[in-house]
Formats: structure tokens, C-alpha cells, sequence
């Protein structure tokens, strides 16, 4: 787990770090997975990229054009996973620095807030999406979005408000915007800190979403088949 954000205590011991969310998701689904936290925010990297088998990059409240030294030293890192081609797993902040960092683009996007439940079209199927299914619909909490995907990407699946919601790179990096690691209480919590940056519309569209199911349990069945060989 390559950690890029540090939650306010009072946040992380209702909820965990987003680590510990992410980790919990995938173990539900797959108890013999083994995990490492490396807190990347806080200059944290292993020793060399063969401590893992397979790498995820979590959400973060910075945007990944900031011009932080973390960040910047996280794209050279992100740039030699690629190089060595482990397998990468890129979470809503994660899916937007791993494009950037390998040629895309991204910015704050002129719909503004995507937050709540939001559905994407799946565009392209591959042998480890099991089970197989026509959309999904995950949490989401952002207001930068991938605009260019990275030279060789695939784009697996997209919606009007956001068209490039999840790619594929050689088949060793995957990528969501959504966050199948959100339960529904963390997400309204977010939703109420930033109510007025979302604007009351929205904030109330968001909330009514939030009523609908999500396919958090399918993605992590996918990210689990991702990444075993």
C-alpha cells in the first residue's frame, strides 16, 4: 500500500487510514493476502519494489498537479513500477497521478464535484473482470479528473460526468476514480465537510445517491484477480 494522505486522528480511528480501508476490502475478498503500508506522504518507500508483489496507490486529499517534493518523488516511483512492470493499482488520487506521471493529463474539472454514487459504462472486458457485468457503480469523491490518459492506455470504462473513470496500461497498471474502498459513512462525511465547495445542488443530489447500491465488492473481486498471476 503506497499511502498518500494523513487522516485526522479523530477520522482514522472511526474509519482507519485509507489503507487500512483499501486493505480490508481486498482481504474480504481474498484472506491471504499479505500487506505492507508505505506512508509515501511521509517520505515512506521500501527498499526495493520486489518487497511486494503488487502495488496500490490510494486516494489523498492533494491533487496531482500540486507541486509537492512527495509528490513529484511519487511520480519517479510510479515511473519505475511502470518501467519494471509490476502490477499497479491506482485509487481515485493514485488513478489520477499514475496518468500524469506517465504522460496523461489532469485538472480540476470545469463540472465540478463528483461525489455521492456514480454509475460508468464498461467499454472493454478483460479475463480477470469476473464476474462480468455492463456498468458499475462505486463512491466518489472528486473534483480533478483524467482528461488525457497516458500514451498505450486503455479506457475501461467512463460516464458523461467523468468519461475516463477507470483505464488499463499494459496489462500491469489498473486504474479507478471511484472509490470501492468507501463505506457510506465515510463518504457523507466528506460530503458534509465540503457542502459549500460542492454547492447546495449537488450536496442534495449526492445525498439521495448515496440510497443506491454499490459494486464496491465486484471491483475488489476485479483488482483481486488483477493482480494474482
Amino acid at each position: 500500500m503506497l499511502e498518500a494522505d494523513n487522516l485526522a486522528p479523530e477520522i482514522s480511528q472511526q474509519f482507519g487510514r485509507y489503507s487500512d480501508m483499501a486493505r480490508a476490502l481486498l482481504q474480504s475478498l481474498e484472506p491471504r493476502l499479505d500487506f505492507q503500508t508505505y506512508s509515501v506522504i511521509n517520505g515512506e518507500y521500501p527498499a526495493t519494489s520486489d518487497e511486494c508483489d503488487a502495488w496500490v496507490l490510494t486516494g489523498s486529499q492533494a491533487g496531482a498537479y500540486d507541486d509537492d517534493a512527495w509528490i513529484r518523488r511519487l511520480e519517479l516511483y510510479i515511473r519505475e513500477l511502470a518501467g519494471q512492470q509490476k502490477k499497479l493499482i491506482g485509487i481515485c488520487f493514485g488513478h489520477q497521478l499514475i496518468a500524469q506521471a506517465l504522460g496523461g493529463k489532469v485538472e480540476k474539472s470545469a463540472r465540478g464535484w463528483g461525489v455521492g454514487v456514480m454509475t460508468s459504462e464498461i467499454f472493454l472486458h478483460k479475463d480477470w473482470m469476473r464476474p462480468s457485468q455492463q456498468r458499475f457503480s462505486l463512491l466518489v469523491s472528486h473534483q480533478d479528473q483524467v482528461i488525457e490518459l497516458p500514451p498505450g492506455a486503455e479506457r475501461l470504462a467512463g460516464n458523461e460526468f467523468c468519461p475516463n473513470s477507470s483505464y488499463l496500461l499494459n496489462d500491469h497498471i489498473l486504474t479507478f476514480q471511484g472509490h470501492p474502498e468507501f463505506n457510506v459513512a465515510y463518504a457523507r462525511l466528506l460530503m458534509d465537510k465540503r457542502r459549500e465547495l460542492i454547492g447546495e445542488q449537488r450536496y442534495q443530489q449526492a445525498l439521495a445517491s448515496l440510497q443506491q447500491q454499490t459494486d464496491h465488492e465486484l471491483i475488489a473481486a476485479w483488482m483481486v484477480n488483477f493482480i494474482q498471476p
